[in-house]
């Protein structure tokens, strides 16, 4: 068995090679010199600075909120009239509301007064300051007749005029019998039995049923109407009645009003006794 034979260099020791690495020597980064001001950047910026500015404070004086002087003495506005048949009389809810004024502007009182029939009927009430509601009470028209009045309202300041603010107002009753005689053959109810209507100011709601011919005033039928046809109280200033017929004791609708989805939802709620 041969054995392999170890090549010698001269020596009984294997030859060790040695690699050497070189590093490069890197050149120092040159240092940054300082450049001289530019005159002409150091212009441009003065001027855009000079022009900026003030328009930023103009317009910080223009838009900063303003708050107007409030008057001396706080005034009635927003006075509205609410009337509802109450047995044989109409109650009026007369509500009202103060402008803004200074704290020491508020009225010493509040002079209520409801005007009915021209001025001939008329309930005048004084109330405290706090108070922003009142009531007062007619005697309802007869069936088919109506009732107009006004309602103003002032601010009471010691030493100052009374300065009244009013709205008109106005109540319809139908011609519906106040009780139906069973014996007669054929009785017309009209319901409703009385409606509040703001009166038409000026003719809009005419002249925009002229306008408008065949379409309705109507969002929601003797509820609410059109602007134009929307008086001072927020009421409609027409109303809608519908005829019926008691034959025998018997609720009828008439021919005349078949075709009306108000009236048929109204003659439903009448003839179930929830209406009158």
């Amino acid at each position: 068995m041969s054995t392999p034979e170890v090549e010698s260099s001269g020596t009984e020791e294997g030859e060790v090679r040695v690699h050497r690495i070189r590093r490069r020597r890197s050149d120092p980064l040159p240092t940054a010199r300082a450049h001289p001001p530019n005159l002409r950047n150091w212009v441009v910026y003065t001027v855009l600075a000079s022009l900026i500015i003030p328009l930023m404070f103009e317009g910080y004086l223009n838009h900063k909120p303003r708050h107007p002087a409030l008057p001396n003495i706080s005034e009635t506005t927003g006075v509205r009239s609410l009337i509802t048949p109450a047995a044989d009389s109409l109650r009026v809810v007369v509500s009202w509301d103060l402008t803004l004024s200074t704290p020491g502007g508020r009225p010493d009182s509040i002079h209520v007064k409801v005007l009915a029939n021209s001025g001939k009927d008329s309930v005048v009430h004084t109330r405290k300051a706090s108070i922003f509601a009142d009531t007062a009470y007619f005697a309802a028209p007869p069936t088919g007749r109506s009732v107009s009045g006004h309602s103003c309202v002032a601010a009471h300041h010691a030493g100052a005029p009374l300065t009244e603010s009013c709205t008109p107002w106005q109540f319809v009753r139908s011609e519906s019998p106040a009780s139906v005689d069973a014996t007669l053959p054929d009785t017309v109810v009209i319901q409703p039995s009385g409606l509040q209507i703001d009166p038409d100011a000026g003719g809009k709601c005419a002249q925009w049923q002229k306008a408008h011919p065949g379409e309705s005033v109507w969002i929601t039928v003797n509820r609410v109407a059109i602007r134009e046809c929307t008086g001072p109280n927020g009421k409609p200033t027409v109303a809608q009645f519908c005829a019926f017929v008691v034959t025998g004791g018997q609720k009828a609708k008439s021919s005349q009003r078949a075709a009306n989805r108000y009236c048929e939802e109204l003659f439903v709620e009448w003839s179930r006794g929830r209406y009158s």
